[in-house]
């Protein structure tokens, strides 16, 4: 289970609800993010909007796409909205992280008037890069 927490949150811009499934360009807007480091310096990246739809994706190394990742068992998400909170839970296969050292968990935040912000553990260089792999910092036990 993983779990994205906004905080003063009033002016958030959420994507419309969907129907569960794969989506595509869901990093346009509000998305928290997951990159799982395989070995040999692959990685894969997951996509999760509060609209309920999820993308992933395989990548050779950095920003080298080799094509749509098919995760062991369909993502599950929930969004919760209070007055100025909004959370993403999501359910992922414990097998996705069998092959993997570490990962770097991120978001997008889209606010009103088009403002979007960058979050994660670890931005190494001047403008967040999400692909750079010295973002790849949380070790999975």
């Amino acid at each position: 289970m993983l779990r994205f927490r906004f905080d003063g949150c009033q002016r958030i811009v959420l994507p419309p609800a969907a129907q569960s499934g794969r989506g595509e360009d869901l990093w346009q807007t509000t998305c928290a993010e997951l990159f799982i480091v395989d070995s040999g310096g692959s990685y894969r990246e997951f996509n999760f909007s509060p609209s309920g739809q999820w993308a992933a994706y395989k990548f050779a190394g950095y920003r080298t796409r080799t094509g749509d990742y098919d995760p062991v068992r369909t993502p599950e998400i929930a969004m919760d909205v209070g007055h100025s909170v909004l959370t993403i839970t999501v359910f992922l296969a414990a097998e996705e992280f069998a092959q993997s050292t570490h990962v770097a968990l991120t978001a997008i935040v889209e606010e009103q008037r088009g403002r979007q912000s960058y979050w994660a553990h670890h931005h190494p260089g001047a403008k967040p890069d999400f692909h750079n792999p010295a973002c790849f910092v949380l070790p999975v036990p």
